[in-house]
Order: C-alpha cells, then sequence, then structure tokens
C-alpha cells in the first residue's frame, strides 16, 4: 500500500482548468504513479506500474 497523503497531483497539459474529465497524477512515488479522478479526487486512487503507465502515455503520444 502507497500512502499518497500530501501528494502533488497534476492534471494533464492538455485538460482545460475549466473542470472537464480527466484524471490527475502525483509524481515522486518510486516505481508507481498514482492517478485519480479530477472530478471526485476524494474516491480512492488507482496506483499503476511506473513502466506500465510509461508505456500507456508513449501509446498516447504515438511515440
Amino acid at each position: 500500500m502507497v500512502d499518497v497523503t500530501g501528494a502533488r497531483w497534476r492534471a494533464s497539459s492538455y485538460s482545460n482548468q475549466e473542470g472537464g474529465n480527466c484524471v490527475e497524477v502525483a509524481d515522486g512515488f518510486p516505481g508507481v504513479v498514482p492517478v485519480r479522478d479530477s472530478k471526485d479526487p476524494s474516491r480512492e486512487q488507482l496506483l499503476f506500474p511506473a513502466v506500465s503507465w510509461g508505456v500507456f502515455v508513449d501509446a498516447l503520444k504515438g511515440d
């Protein structure tokens, strides 16, 4: 279990600042990437292995 208390969350630079549908991620957690729903940040976060998250982001970028 990873404690994300005090995490600094950030939204994608592609997200608008009007509360649209997006996810937020937190940096600084070795080996995992915490992800949460920006519309409901009080819900439990999802944790993805950092390597898997990197593959996912690269696929979205088309790398």
